[in-house]
């Protein structure tokens, strides 16, 4: 902050008589030329008498008067709105009326702006309306650094300066100063001054000093500060203040946090330091400690590389111990969490692709040290880094690395390396200049697929032990699909396709029966005790299937038009579909692909799969040639609907989809006939989705509730019997105060981080409650003495519901379970500064609510309020905060909150 200027040496002839654009013989105006500004009262000018009005159309366009001159080798222009005389004789310019000058790099505006260049010096300051208030006061702008102050001197030679009652921006705050004094070396000396944050020209609260030192790109050093807050004086003083005032990243200390938990001790959390390398990585290292054993260390980092790529890392790390040691409720755990996301720009590499979405850590991590609300209602960890690329625009190569891991059953799948390369669809037989039309065979369509994978499923405890190569599947899949479709009789198309699998393995099993040496036969009608022993046997291994299926299917449109109601139109679509598959039995011993064992208490031989558990599964068992039948039904319904201005009506669906299908199995020797399933959707009122299942069997069943091959009607019974029934039912519905833009309040993602929990709001030292300031504005253009007592709401509802009824059929009872929840969030904004927000929902399987939280946010301009409130549950807690928006006084904030680990283990 502050006038600058190149320090030269004044030479005899550098100083000349400024270029003025008016005339210079008119040195008289209807503003005096005034040397002391101390003389001032007032710049009306009067109209005389003989001047008349003069109406015209157009507006009277402002005029604005110029002028030139050189001040140490370096131009100055400045301007004026009212008048520009010059005092020839002293060398001096007075700038009357929204006054501008420019030197350099620097810009300053005022009411009044005098400009001396024999003695090389400056004043600016505003000028009294015919009220007697000061208008127009200096504003300086250089570079990004502006002030406002209501006197300016500035000496270009001294390149110092003084002002007075300033008021500038510095370090993300406000600098108040009743003096200002700039040095040539860029420091600024202040005195009787404050600093805040608050943007309020009186504001709510500062730090006041008697004396400060400002190094600009540097720090602010002040004498002893004191907290104000309101005009009220604190007994908060310390020795000296020190701000930092730098732009972009700074190194430096990573204040912590202090309190006290009943079952950790005191503590101090989210101590550390940041360190910015440079312009693209930073890194920052937190930790907590607590008197009673418990620690954590968290690393993080960010990068970015502009049109290139950017991502963070975050590692974590931490030592949970509850309670005290040979005591009930003592409980200790070791938790890391790991977090690297990585994403390419687009533009960098179009043809291939590389991405990182990593979150994987211990199952209690979530329990122990949990963010946000999503965080701790999530039981799922996911990772995926993946590398794609594709050329001539047909082949493509996809390499991923993948993570998945349930916190509730602790196991951990994985899958590394997970490979897919892929050949679009091509046609292999048709000619490369093909003239004429095109023979049957070469509109044949071939595709190419290849994966293969490394899958590792082991528990949570086992994962860096030798049970992952133990559990280590490993396995490559081909798939060579040929399609032929055409149309036949106009109205109906054929179909027929040719799928030719194989998959490579390394290992297979054999199984065999192995007596117990010790048994000594003394219960002749006692199974035979033994066990089945399983050999892995190492190699390489293809395995092969293939199958064909052909299908024919088309559509019948049924309309029906009515000409008075309020319904026009009804359509009905059906959609049969015919289809045929056939199967060879890949359990034939030509394959080799089965093999059999001898178990003394069975009857038969038992067979086996050597591939059994493979990672692309095995050849199916039994020749399957079987016939299938499906009919699809769609209902649509037309009402006429006056807020149509274009065609009147509106379209409603009645049924989605409702189809029935069953198949045939020509190759088997019993139990030919599949269950016939009935399934069908819909939704209604634009709100509820309806979902309808069920299955009917045409076979009877013995005593113990199995199949067999004899048909219902044969024994004099109905035609089908019912096998099962499910039904599920979801609704979604938001509601809200209304649809004026000023009332539309903040987007479903803003609401959804609002209501997750603003304690991890809070802990995380984010600013704000997640709504935009500019959404949350009640309307001010209400007529005068109108007051709109409307409230901003909005209520969102989430219900879902399912019925499943299986049969017994043998006793012929139905066992029906019912599944339901309810989740429910909202949120209110009684003034456009306090806003209430809801987030619960209710388990009526367990008749208990889920997860609640409620959050009330209190804007105070530079201060605000945050309350979250968990009433009960394994969380229950609340916290308290209030604190300046500033992150630069980040610290200045009172808090009280109870941890939800002080009463879990009470």
């Amino acid at each position: 902050m502050g006038l600058y200027f190149n320090q030269t040496t004044l030479l005899a002839d550098t100083l000349i008589s400024p270029e003025l654009t008016v005339d210079q013989a008119m040195t008289n105006d209807t503003l005096p030329v005034i040397t002391d500004f101390s003389e001032i009262d007032s710049d009306t000018i009067f109209i005389t008498d003989f001047e008349q009005e003069i109406n015209d159309t157009l507006p009277e366009q402002e005029v604005r008067q110029t002028g030139t001159a050189f001040i140490l080798d370096t131009r100055v222009e400045y301007s004026a709105k009212d008048s520009i005389p010059f005092d020839i004789k002293n060398q001096i310019v007075y700038l009357y009326g929204d006054a501008e000058m420019e030197y350099g790099n620097i810009n300053l505006t005022a009411a009044y702006i005098m400009i001396d260049f024999r003695k090389k010096e400056l004043f600016a300051s505003g000028l009294p309306d015919s009220l007697g208030i000061l208008q127009g006061n200096p504003v300086f702008v250089e570079g990004s650094q502006n002030f406002e102050s209501k006197e300016l001197r500035y000496n270009f030679e001294t390149q110092r300066g003084r002002t007075v009652q300033v008021i500038t921006e510095e370090a993300d705050g406000f600098m108040h100063g009743e003096v200002v004094k700039m040095m040539e070396d860029r420091v600024i000396h202040v005195s009787s001054g404050k600093y805040t944050t608050c943007d309020n020209p009186e504001p709510h609260f500062h730090i006041s000093f008697n004396r400060a030192k400002v190094i600009p790109n540097d720090k602010i050093i002040t004498s002893a500060p004191r907290l104000t807050i309101a005009g009220v004086h604190t007994p908060l003083i310390l020795p000296f203040g020190f701000f930092p005032n730098t732009q972009g990243q700074a190194s430096g200390i990573l204040v912590p946090s202090y309190g006290e938990a009943s079952n950790r001790g005191f503590y101090l959390e989210n101590g550390g330091f940041y360190w910015g390398v440079n312009d693209y990585v930073d890194l920052s290292i937190r930790g907590d400690i607590y008197s009673r054993g418990s620690w954590a260390a968290r690393l993080g980092s960010t990068y970015r590389k502009r049109y290139k790529y950017n991502g963070s890392i975050n590692l974590n790390y931490a030592i949970n111990i509850l309670g005290e040691r040979d005591l009930p409720g003592y409980e200790r755990s070791r938790d890391f969490r790991v977090q690297w996301s990585h994403g390419q720009d687009p533009k960098a590499r179009p043809n291939s692709v590389f991405r990182a979405n990593v979150n994987a850590g211990s199952s209690s991590f979530n329990r122990f040290n949990p963010t946000t609300a999503s965080d701790y209602l999530s039981n799922t960890f996911s990772s995926n880094i993946s590398y794609s690329a594709n050329w001539a625009g047909r082949y493509n190569l996809s390499v991923n690395a993948r993570h998945s891991q349930n916190t509730l059953t602790q196991r951990v799948d994985l899958s590394l390396p997970e490979m897919a390369f892929s050949v679009s669809r091509f046609y292999p037989f048709r000619r490369r200049s093909p003239q004429g039309k095109l023979r049957w065979y070469e509109e044949i369509t071939m595709n190419y697929n290849m994966n293969a994978s490394n899958r590792i499923s082991v528990l949570e405890d086992e994962l860096f032990t030798s049970a992952v190569f133990d559990n280590m599947k490993s396995g490559v899949q081909h798939a060579v699909p040929l399609s032929h479709s055409f149309r036949v009789l106009r109205h109906f198309n054929l179909s027929n396709s040719l799928n030719y699998n194989e998959r490579w393995y390394f290992e297979k099993i054999e199984r065999r029966w192995e007596s117990d040496p010790n048994n000594d036969f003394s219960d002749p009608d006692g199974p035979i005790p033994g066990q089945v022993i399983t050999d892995t046997l190492g190699g390489f291994y293809a395995v092969r299937d293939f199958s064909y299926s052909t299908s024919l299917n088309t559509r019948v449109y049924g309309l029906m038009q009515f000409q008075r109601g309020p319904v026009t139109a009804l359509r009905h679509v059906v959609s049969p579909s015919l289809s045929f598959s056939y199967r060879p039995d890949f359990a034939d011993p030509f394959w080799g692909y089965y093999g059999f064992y001898n178990d003394p208490n069975r009857e038969q031989p038992v067979r086996y799969s050597h591939f059994e558990g493979g990672t692309y599964g095995v050849p199916g068992a039994g020749r399957s040639g079987s016939i299938s039948l499906s009919v699809s039904n769609n209902l649509e319904m037309k009402v006429r609907n006056r807020r149509d201005t274009i065609t009147g009506e509106r379209k409603i669906a009645l049924i989605d989809n409702l189809s029935v299908s069953g198949s045939y199995n020509l190759a088997a020797d019993s139990l030919n006939m599949s269950d016939i399933r009935v399934s069908g959707r819909t939704r209604l009122f634009g709100q509820f989705d309806i979902t309808y299942g069920g299955t009917w069997s045409p076979y009877a069943v013995n005593e113990q509730g199995t199949r067999i091959n004899r048909f219902l009607w044969e024994d004099g019974q109905k035609l089908l019997q019912r096998t099962n029934t499910t039904w599920s039912l979801s609704f979604n519905y938001n509601l809200s105060s209304g649809n004026r833009s000023s009332r539309q309040g903040p987007s479903p993602t803003q609401q959804d981080n609002a209501h997750r929990g603003m304690a991890g709001i809070m802990e995380n030292g984010i600013n704000g409650n997640g709504f935009d300031e500019e959404e949350s504005e009640i309307d001010e253009t209400l007529p005068p003495g109108i007051i709109d007592y409307s409230i901003p709401w909005s209520l969102r509802f989430s219900y879902n519901f399912s019925y499943n009824a299986p049969v017994d059929r043998r006793t012929l009872t139905t066992n029906r379970s019912y599944r339901q929840n309810l989740n429910f969030s909202g949120d209110l904004s009684l003034t456009p500064n306090w806003r209430i927000g809801l987030s619960s929902g209710y388990n009526f399987d367990e008749n208990k609510f889920t997860y609640t939280s409620v959050d009330i946010y209190r804007d105070l301009h530079c201060w605000e309020l945050l309350i979250n409130w968990i009433p009960f549950g394994f969380r229950q807690s609340y916290n308290l905060t209030l604190r300046v928006k500033s992150s630069v006084l980040q610290d200045l904030k009172l808090t009280r909150r109870t941890h939800h680990l002080d009463r879990a283990f009470n």
